[in-house]
C-alpha cells in the first residue's frame, strides 16, 4: 500500500490496523538533541484514547505508547523515532456478519475495488485507530514547534447546528467538557443535541478549528508547496473530513475586496503588522507573521444503529443495522489529530524554508 509516508524533511510513516496487533509510527528527519520521552507522546494520545465518555466507543484501550528507537537518555539522536501502542481490546467478532456486505458511508467497497480484498474488522488500515500513529508523530513535531516559541492549538467549534460562540469563547473551557469547546453554554447545548441523536440510534458531525501561533513570514513556497496546499493535504488525509478552509474561507467567495483585503501596519521595532486576519495568517502560500486560521468539517460516524439499505458484495438489496462499539460522533477525538497534522505541516515546512535563502545558509555554515 503505497501513501503512508508524510512530509519532505520531517516524515511520518504510520502502519497497521484496527485489529492487528498494534498500530504505530516511525519518524525521521527530528533534529538531534530534542528532549523527548514517552510520557510526552502519551499526553497527546490521551486525548484521543478511547472510552473517556458516552460520546466516545467504548473500545477499552489504555493507547499506552512505547518508543522503541531513536531516543536515548531523554533526547531524540537524529535517527528514526520508531513508536507503537498495541491493540488490547479488538472485539473482531462484532465485525463478522460485515464481511459480505457494504457498509453505507464506509470504505468498504472501494476498498474492494481498489485492492480486491478487505479487513473488515473495525474497517482495518481505514480504521480511526490508524490516527494514533499521526498523533504520536504530533506530539514530536509540536514538541520541536515549542523549542521555537510556535504553538498549535485546536478546538471543536460546532457540533451538528451548535456553534461556539465568539462572546464566550475560552480556551480552558476546552479541558473541562468531554467536547473540547471553548464555550461551556455551547458544549452543554451540543451534549443535549448528542444524547437526542443516539436516543433515534443516529450520528452528528461537526468542525474543528486550529491556530498555529507563533510561526514567522517566510514559511512556504508560492507554487505547488503552498502552506495552505500542505496544511490542506494534511487534514483532508484524516479519515470522516469532508471540508477544508483557512481565514474566511468560503466566507470570502462573499465578500468584496475592501472588506476581505488585511491592511499593512507597522509593528512593533521597525517590523509590520496587519490590521486584520481574513487571510488567515498566509499570502501566497505563504505564513505572513499573523496566527494561521483554519477549520476542518468532519461528516457524521458512518456506523449507525439505524436500518440502512446496501447490498451485498454479489450485488444483492439488503437492510442492515451497524453493530459494534462505535462514536456517536468523531469530533471530540479528531481534536488532537487535527492539532497534531497541522504541528506536523508546520515543523516540515519551517526545516524546508531553511534553505530559502543564500544569505541563511551562508549564516549557519560560515559561522
Amino acid at each position: 500500500m503505497a501513501g503512508s509516508t508524510f512530509g519532505r524533511i520531517l516524515t511520518m510513516t504510520t502502519w497497521g490496523e484496527s485489529h492487528g496487533a498494534g498500530v504505530g509510527v516511525v519518524v525521521d528527519g527530528c533534529p538531534a538533541g530534542l528532549a523527548l520521552c514517552e510520557e510526552d507522546v502519551q499526553r497527546y494520545l490521551d486525548r484521543r484514547k478511547p472510552g473517556q465518555s458516552r460520546f466516545t466507543t467504548k473500545r477499552n484501550e489504555s493507547d499506552r505508547v512505547e518508543i522503541l528507537s531513536g531516543v536515548f537518555e531523554g533526547q531524540t539522536t537524529g535517527t528514526p523515532i520508531s513508536m507503537l501502542v498495541r491493540n488490547q481490546d479488538q472485539h473482531s467478532k462484532d465485525y463478522s456478519e460485515i464481511a459480505g456486505y457494504y457498509r453505507p458511508g464506509h470504505a468498504d467497497y472501494t476498498f474492494d475495488q481498489k485492492y480486491g480484498f478487505r479487513d473488515y474488522r473495525g474497517g482495518g488500515r481505514s480504521s480511526g485507530r490508524e490516527t494514533i500513529g499521526r498523533v504520536a508523530a504530533g506530539a514530536v513535531a509540536a514538541g520541536f514547534l515549542r523549542e521555537l516559541g510556535v504553538t498549535v492549538t485546536a478546538y471543536t467549534k460546532s457540533i451538528g447546528p451548535v456553534e461556539v460562540d465568539p462572546g464566550r469563547f475560552s480556551l480552558e473551557e476546552c479541558g473541562k467538557n468531554k467536547l473540547y469547546m471553548p464555550d461551556a453554554v455551547a458544549a452543554s447545548e451540543a451534549e443535549a443535541f448528542l444524547e437526542e441523536k443516539m436516543a433515534q440510534r443516529d450520528s452528528a458531525g461537526g468542525v474543528v478549528e486550529c491556530v498555529i501561533s507563533g510561526l514567522p513570514a517566510g514559511v512556504g513556497d508560492p507554487v505547488f508547496e503552498k502552506l495552505s496546499a500542505g496544511l490542506a493535504r494534511a487534514i483532508c488525509s484524516i479519515g470522516a473530513v469532508k471540508g477544508f478552509e483557512i481565514g474566511e474561507g468560503f466566507r470570502a467567495a462573499k465578500m468584496s475586496g475592501t472588506m476581505n483585503n488585511d491592511a499593512f501596519l507597522p509593528g512593533k521595532n521597525g517590523g509590520i503588522r496587519k490590521a486584520t486576519n481574513h487571510a488567515g495568517g498566509i499570502l501566497g502560500g505563504i505564513s505572513d507573521g499573523s496566527d494561521i486560521i483554519f477549520r476542518a468539517a468532519f461528516k457524521p460516524t458512518p456506523s449507525i444503529a439505524s436500518e440502512q439499505k446496501t447490498v451485498t458484495k454479489t450485488g444483492e438489496a439488503v437492510s442492515v443495522s451497524i453493530k459494534g462499539r462505535h462514536d456517536p460522533i468523531i469530533v471530540p477525538r479528531a481534536v488532537v489529530v487535527v492539532e497534531a497534522m497541522a504541528a506536523f505541516t508546520a515543523a516540515d515546512m519551517l526545516l524546508v524554508s531553511m534553505s530559502a535563502r543564500m544569505d541563511r545558509i551562508k549564516a549557519f555554515y560560515l559561522l
